[in-house]
Parts: C-alpha cells; structure tokens; sequence
C-alpha cells in the first residue's frame, strides 16, 4: 500500500531481516503491494530483497547513529515511517547466575532498548500525520517463563509492559500499537538459543548438568519435540502482522500457533507452586548434592 490522497505515508520499517520472521514479513508485505524497507545490521545480508519489491537499508539496533539514519532515510523519501514492526531480537538461555553481565546487556540492548528508541524515533512523524502503526514482536515467552531462560524472557516481558503503555499514550494521536506472541517458530531462533549455553554448559560449575539439558531441551522442541508439532513457520507471524496492520482497529494483542495458545492458557490457569512443579517434571532442579 502507497500513500493515500491525503498524503498519509503507510511506508513499512521492518528491523532484523536477515532472517526468520522479520525476512518472511519483508517479503510477504512487498508481495501485497506495500512500500517496505528492511533492514539488518549487515546490509549485504539482505541485499535478495530489493528483487522482491523491498527497499534496504542499514540498521544496527544497538547503535543511536545507525538507527537515526536509517529513520531519516525513510523519512525523507516517505514523509513519515507509517508502520514500525520491531523484530530484531534473539534468544539466549542458561541460568541466570552463569551468564556473564555483559551477554545480559547486549540481549536488552537488542530486545528492549533498540525497540524503545526506533519507536521514539518514528514516532514523531505518526503524530504529525495522524496515523501510524508499531507492532512489537514479542512472545508467549512473556507470559511464562521457562527455566534457563529468565534473561530471554525479561526481555519479552518488558515488550508486553513497553507495548501497554505505549498503547495507551499514543492512541489519542491516531496511532495504534500492537503486540505479537509467537509460541515456538521453525527458524536459525532456536539455534542461537542453544548456541548461547555453550559457555555455562562447560567445565564443572554448578550449573553444568542444568545448562545442558536445557540445551537438550530446546534443541528437541524445536527438531520435533511435542511443541514444535504446535508450532508453526516464520510465514505464520507475518501473515498475522499483516492482518495487524490492515485492520482498522487492530487487537493490542495477537497469539501466533496453538503452541502459543496451550502454553499461555495453561499458565494463566495454575498457580506459581504448581507451575513450578509442571517444570520440575521437565527439568533437573539445580541442588547442592
């Protein structure tokens, strides 16, 4: 979708496209007839979207310059970001205690901070215009929390605070603010995860034996465990990011797969203790003996 007579840009800014989710909603909303620009943090890695219909752009999530930039650039050659869909992200799992402070703050700067500022930075130009869309990639993983993976999931847990907030504060100026919960998706996403626990998985520490059943566990949900059966493509989310950015009063929030259903409806139905007893089932609870 173009501008309409009243010069209203819908021009798409989509962050993290070198793959997964973010390169299938790139490719889908060029395919229907949207003004895309996609964007990675190494601009080689998406150089194949320009030939479908996309235009690219640079853009480092973690970076203040590289972000302004690639804003600016929309913005001068659509008048406005009409619709930002914060994608870029990533998983990393073990427990808390043995993931070094430094992989924390990169996960938030990616996650969170990144997300908060190129909705600052887009944002002044949907109120100027009276329209505009940001739709924030979360998770169910910010509904239940799964252990070894607490840095992950406070990540999408401040999406879902983030996306509330904002929904609230921009409405008034004719801007809408969507959150997706993907439950587990086919993609590289699960192999950065267990990439990420190689480090607390080695040696002898005390949460050697913990580190790697996670890994065990999440390379087997996504190669076929129970949950990967509920799951579903990357082609699942941007179909429903789509749908989230046509409608004309769009859901704050939209569950993508049965995975995400099950799991975030079995959550809101048990307490805490017996939550945690569901865990206890699947995974070794770290001990001194």
């Amino acid at each position: 979708m173009t501008r309409t007579t009243r010069d209203t840009s819908k021009a798409v800014l989509i962050t993290g496209c070198s793959t997964g989710i973010g390169r299938e909603t790139a490719t889908r909303l060029a395919r229907k007839g949207w003004t895309v620009y996609a964007t990675a943090r190494r601009p080689e890695s998406i150089a194949d979207l320009a030939e479908a219909g996309c235009a690219t752009l640079a853009c480092d999530v973690t970076d203040e310059a590289s972000m302004a930039a690639c804003v600016n650039a929309v913005v001068e050659a659509e008048g406005a970001v009409g619709a930002l869909v914060n994608n870029a992200g990533y998983s990393q799992s073990g427990a808390v205690e043995s993931i070094a402070m430094d992989s924390i703050r990169r996960q938030f700067e990616t996650n969170v901070f990144g997300l908060i500022r190129m909705s600052q930075l887009t944002l002044p130009g949907m109120r100027e215009q009276g329209w505009g869309r940001i739709v924030n990639v979360g998770s169910m993983g910010g509904k239940l929390t799964f252990p070894g993976g607490g840095i992950y999931h406070a990540t999408k847990y401040a999406v879902e605070a983030i996306s509330d907030a904002m929904r609230f504060e921009v409405e008034g100026f004719g801007v809408g603010v969507v959150c997706i919960e993907p439950g587990l998706i086919r993609t590289s996403f699960g192999d950065a995860a267990v990439g990420s626990i190689a480090e607390g998985a080695a040696g002898d520490g005390p949460y050697t034996e913990f580190n790697a059943h996670v890994a065990r566990a999440t390379a087997g949900a996504y190669e076929g465990g129970p949950l990967a059966k509920l799951g579903g493509g990357p082609d699942a989310v941007a179909a429903v990011i789509e749908r989230a950015l046509s409608a004309r009063r769009p859901r704050p929030r939209y569950k993508v797969t049965a995975s995400a259903r099950l799991a975030i409806g079995q959550r809101r139905l048990v307490s805490d203790r017996m939550w945690d007893r569901i865990m206890a089932s699947q995974f070794p609870r770290p001990s001194a003996d």
